[in-house]
């Protein structure tokens, strides 16, 4: 199942398909292929684009939310605050926006895509507008313990 299956009209939500929802390995290939996020979640229907991280009370080191198509986030009605990226249809870093707090609104025009991550990653990952990430669906069926083993060889690479 590739990306461009989950943003068709025809299967808008996943789960509503019977489907596991995906996960992402996300990389900053600029800085030494550092990870963002090893698990992170794709909001690819309109209900989960509304919904993002609202009604969860926080977000783990290493995961994360990927928003596509989306150019502004808010904060409205979350308990915690998470770094914002911003990105273009090349997965290239438009803009970041480090430890939003709750009740913001924050957007980017130029963006195509977003990725919400727990507050701090920016700055232990030290990514900046311009680098490139590596957006790649990962091997859900891998006990955790083997889990970055299994990313490296069963990752597939996403595109927009």
């Amino acid at each position: 199942m590739g990306f461009r299956f989950l943003l068709s009209k025809r299967h808008a939500n996943p789960t509503d398909a019977g489907l596991d929802v995906p996960k992402l390995l996300v990389r900053n290939r600029t800085r030494c292929a550092a990870i963002l996020a090893d698990s992170a979640d794709v909001a690819a229907s309109s209900t989960a684009r509304r919904k993002g991280l609202l009604g969860r009370h926080t977000l783990a080191a290493g995961e994360g939310l990927w928003i596509a198509p989306c150019e502004s986030i808010h904060t409205c009605g979350m308990k915690f605050p998470i770094d914002v990226i911003y990105l273009d249809r090349k997965n290239r870093v438009r803009k970041t926006r480090a430890s939003v707090a709750p009740w913001r609104l924050s957007m980017c025009f130029l963006a195509q895509s977003v990725l919400e991550l727990p507050a701090g990653t920016i700055d232990r990952t030290d990514t900046r507008p311009g680098d490139q990430l590596e957006l790649s669906l990962t091997n859900q069926n891998s006990p955790p313990g083997n889990r970055e083993n299994d990313q490296r060889s069963d990752a597939k690479a996403i595109e927009v």
